[in-house]
């Protein structure tokens, strides 16, 4: 394996062995060469050899080992000859951000940033097996599946304005609800509206710096503003829905995936009646994920009217973890592709692109620049250096607190393990992430927003 440095932040591995194109990395010299990176180079170039895939194989700055494809790996397969894999989409389908603008600056909310996270962690049910008080029936989870946030603001989670703002319109059209198991559905029947554990948060942050004043006015930012984040997904639906479409394929296609060079990269021909079934069962999940933040989203503005007596509007709301039917020029060109993103969020031209960091560092909204860069894709975080069993040797639930304390961050949490899982010692710095996603040009910044209260589950 020869790596290839084409400018500071771009590496190419040319395709070698079973590979059908090249890979490509955007990351750094300190990064590209170390050596727990390399599993996740390995999972990039195992994607390469996947069947009708088409330009290259990307990562992302924020990359790191995942289930088959590497979180932050960006792949597309032609429609007619490629394939789809859970693997490439992730077990927490639509995992996604939203961030929701408020009128207030932080000296208004200073003094009251406790009492307002309390209500938050009282209104939001968050933490591992999360639930609602109240099931909806399968007639009903038909409706929300298939019609996403359109779902929430019919029934009063929200205003219409807000669908302007959601990737989809918070709804993808492409959903067939006899492609989800009564499994799936019973699983995620009072899950609607709760954040989950994890790296899901809900985060009051203030805006500290603006770098492009244009679309910060554009979309109604402002320094020392207060805004809030919401990162959740489709919780036990996307996790069943890939669940039993991996043993659907391994039970169904064997011969199919017998040259697969990791058993995780299990996948069907996209066009074939099991990659069509797939599909639509995870657009169901999507829809689902839209309309779990659309919740969320709306009910903690109801609590900004309640305690300050503002109004909030939706900036954006956009996913990390798809596979999306898309039309993209390469090389001169079009073609109809599946485009995976796991753990990379779209970067269209001029569209809000929201990357979070950690819990103690700044988070980030940028604009999309070059749609011919990685299918115009962009990182979705500051992506783990510490897996989770990692972070509980190393570190301690009270040091955690103690430190977002000294940067007067206010945290409220329904487990230890989750604060010690999540530390900012987990991450990979967001500044850099950032800088080397301005200098590949496949993002511009526009604000640089820092935490003040997180709720954690």
């Amino acid at each position: 394996m020869k790596i290839i440095k084409e400018s500071p932040y771009v590496w190419r591995i040319k395709k070698f062995g079973n590979m059908n194109v090249d890979a490509i990395i955007f990351t750094d010299s300190k990064t590209i060469y170390n050596h727990d990176f390399r599993e996740a180079i390995q999972q990039l170039l195992n994607v390469a050899t996947l069947p009708g895939i088409i330009d290259a194989a990307y990562a992302m700055p924020d990359i790191h080992w995942g289930y088959g494809f590497p979180i932050g790996g960006v792949a597309a397969f032609d429609k007619d000859s490629g394939i789809i894999s859970p693997g490439g989409v992730g077990f927490d389908i639509n995992c996604g951000v939203r961030v929701m603008t408020t009128p207030l600056t932080y000296n208004d909310v200073k003094d009251s940033l406790d009492l307002l996270i309390k209500y938050i962690y009282n209104e939001i049910p968050v933490g591992i097996g999360s639930r609602t008080l109240f099931k909806f029936s399968v007639k009903e989870m038909k409706n929300i599946i298939e019609n996403g946030a359109y779902w929430a603001i019919n029934n009063d989670y929200g205003i219409p304005e807000d669908l302007n703002n959601i990737e989809d319109s918070g709804k993808i059209i492409y959903t067939d609800f006899n492609a989800i198991s009564s499994t799936a559905i019973k699983r995620v029947s009072n899950e609607l509206g709760t954040l989950g554990s994890g790296n899901h948060f809900i985060e009051i942050q203030k805006v500290e710096k603006i770098f492009d004043s244009n679309f910060a006015k554009k979309w109604g930012l402002f320094e020392n503003q207060i805004v809030y984040s919401v990162h959740s997904g489709s919780r036990g639906l996307g996790h069943q829905i890939a669940t039993d479409y991996i043993k659907i394929f391994r039970d169904n296609l064997k011969d199919w995936n017998k040259e697969i060079p990791d058993k995780q990269l299990i996948n069907a021909p996209f066009s074939s009646q099991y990659g069509q079934d797939y599909f639509y069962a995870m657009n169901g999940a999507a829809n689902f994920a839209f309309a779990n933040r659309q919740v969320i989203g709306h009910k903690i503005r109801k609590i900004f009217k309640h305690l300050f007596g503002v109004d909030v509007s939706l900036l954006y709301d956009i996913t990390h973890n798809i596979a999306k039917l898309e039309k993209h020029n390469i090389h001169g060109k079009e073609y109809n592709l599946i485009v995976h993103r796991k753990g990379a969020t779209r970067a269209f031209n001029n569209q809000p692109v929201i990357i979070p960091g950690n819990m103690g560092s700044a988070s980030f909204i940028l604009s999309g620049t070059e749609m011919d860069i990685a299918f115009g894709s962009s990182a979705h975080g500051a992506g783990r250096i510490l897996g989770r069993r990692q972070a509980k040797k190393m570190l301690n639930s009270s040091t955690v607190f103690n430190e977002l304390k000294k940067k007067n961050i206010h945290l409220i949490s329904r487990s230890k393990s989750t604060i010690v899982e999540e530390a900012p010692e987990a991450y990979k710095n967001i500044e850099e992430v950032i800088t080397i996603i301005e200098n590949t040009k496949i993002s511009r910044k526009v604000v640089k927003l820092i935490p003040v209260a997180v709720v954690k589950g």
